[in-house]
């Protein structure tokens, strides 16, 4: 028993691990900053280096001047942000809806605006492990993942707060529904049936969102142990009786074939010579058998002698 339990543990320890190493890197691609970068130290450096070449004095009013210029400088290049191909950025001016920029170089007003990236690529989003009881009682563990992708930036962000652990907890919520509602033949059989259910339902409710469904699939359907030995027994006696039944099949046949040859080789005769020629010459192969021929009128002549005696017989007796 706690070799079992061990074992179980470690097995979902396993499944814990691939799930870890499976999750998707992070949405958004910084790819602005090293431009804001070379953009605001490239002033300033050169601006260093007059200073040290000039060796002269420096006018306290051209320092300060200076540094407020590198300040606005930088305060302005922070206005730039690039936007990936497969990345859009939704822009909040004063916490209002502004406008949908993207890909590529878009500019933000400093302190008035905000913008929030959104990946519109076909996402994957990992359904955890759901504990089920299916209709004729039978408990299951089934997981699985949703592949969605972003139709429009606007809903996804400013309708729901955030789609993604939505959106997980809507399937969860669906495929707990849908597989309490079926027997466990029908969860082990149906498979591509539920997945389209599944994925019909969630995307009907999260098209509001501005997120369309692209597929979903069911990675793993857990029974108990006790169950699977069960079904183990099952699916051997069914083999077995299917094997019976073939068997049976195959000898009904194989009669059936040898009463119709039989009727075949009664209603001609020289059938039945060539027959017993066939037997000989398989017979007559090996050197260790020995063969003896007989004309085959000789039977007839000894069958006709017999029925005749038979005759005489007969006729004596009456």
């Amino acid at each position: 028993m706690e070799q079992k339990e061990s074992q179980n543990t470690a097995n979902d320890v396993l499944r814990d691990l691939t799930k870890l190493f499976a999750k998707p890197v992070g949405s958004h691609v910084s790819l602005g900053s090293a431009l804001r970068r070379v953009l605001f130290w490239i002033p300033v450096l050169a601006l260093c280096c007059f200073v040290i070449i000039s060796k002269l004095y420096v006018n306290p009013l051209f320092m300060t001047q200076s540094l407020i210029g590198v300040i606005l400088w930088g305060v302005a290049i922070n206005t730039i942000r690039v936007a990936a191909q497969w990345e859009r950025g939704i822009v909040l001016r004063l916490g209002k809806f502004c406008s949908i920029k993207g890909p590529g170089l878009m500019f933000i007003a400093p302190v008035v605006d905000y913008v929030q990236f959104v990946d519109t690529r076909i996402q994957a989003l990992n359904i955890p492990r759901q504990k089920v009881i299916t209709r004729d009682n039978v408990p299951a563990d089934v997981d699985g993942v949703l592949f969605f992708l972003v139709v429009d930036v606007e809903k996804a962000i400013i309708k729901i707060q955030d789609f993604k652990f939505a959106i997980s907890q809507y399937a969860q919520a669906v495929l707990r529904d849908i597989v309490g509602g079926l027997s466990l033949d029908d969860l082990l059989t149906e498979r591509e049936h539920i997945q389209q259910q599944i994925g019909k339902i969630v995307d009907e409710r999260i098209k509001e969102w501005g997120i369309h469904v692209d597929s979903i699939r069911l990675l793993d359907i857990d029974l108990p142990e006790d169950l699977k030995k069960m079904m183990s027994r099952q699916a051997s006696a069914e083999r077995e009786k299917r094997a019976t039944i073939t068997k049976a099949e195959g000898d009904k046949l194989a009669a059936t074939s040898l009463v119709e040859a039989a009727l075949m080789m009664q209603k001609s005769p020289g059938s039945m010579h060539l027959r017993t020629l066939q037997t000989i010459d398989g017979l007559g192969s090996s050197s260790s058998n020995t063969v003896l021929l007989f004309p085959a009128e000789l039977s007839e002549i000894v069958k006709s002698i017999g029925g005749a005696i038979n005759k005489d017989s007969g006729g004596v007796r009456s």
